[in-house]
């Protein structure tokens, strides 16, 4: 069996780099919508596309931010300064913001549960898309993405869930590596390869 060099080599490099560290330039409308095309290239049980995406992008980024703080204070008025400048920062740390929004429903053969796994695909695929075009990325779900308050103020029908917004931009700093799990800490074996 071949193997895709560059496709490996990335794979056992990637990292992500955090949003407070990204910066313009971001990608353009037509690079946004070549990753998302990419990112959609993920396993769809039944061809539901049970996920949709709304892209964060311009000064609704800070008019979206600044709504959130709203709703944090309104939630913790006792937020220290340094939490309100947070909450005023959450969507504009990075030049695009992209939720992927999970649509899973009952449905008689494709398990809700699948339906889920197939949204959380595509944040990775969308992560790797912007890779591979050549920006840093980030997969973050904050306090937003589960309080139905701030769901009319994100674009978020009653109905949905997020699977996760990726933040997109360039990097102001090259990654660092982490700490990963030794393979006999998360795998066990049942047979052998004979």
């Amino acid at each position: 069996m071949t193997t895709a060099p560059g496709l490996k080599d990335y794979l056992a490099t990637r990292r992500s780099i955090p949003a407070f560290q990204m910066c313009e330039p971001g990608p353009g409308q037509a690079e946004i919508e070549e990753m998302l095309t990419l990112a959609s290239r993920v396993p769809d049980h039944g061809k539901l596309a049970p996920w949709r995406f709304i892209v964060y992008r311009g000064e609704e980024r800070g008019r979206i931010s600044a709504d959130l703080a709203r709703l944090a204070l309104e939630a913790k008025p006792d937020l220290s300064e340094e939490m309100i400048k947070v909450e005023n920062t959450r969507l504009t740390r990075a030049p695009v913001v992209v939720a992927v929004v999970s649509t899973a429903a009952p449905h008689a053969k494709v398990p809700e549960w699948e339906q889920i796994m197939s949204a959380g695909a595509v944040c990775l695929n969308l992560l790797m898309a912007a890779n591979a075009l050549g920006y840093c990325s980030n997969w973050l779900s904050e306090w937003f993405a589960f309080d139905q308050r701030a769901f009319p103020v994100l674009g978020i029908r009653d109905n949905e869930k997020v699977a996760g917004f990726i933040h997109i931009g360039s990097p102001q700093v090259p990654p660092t590596e982490r700490p990963r799990p030794a393979l006999s800490d998360i795998v066990t074996w049942v047979g052998s390869d004979s």
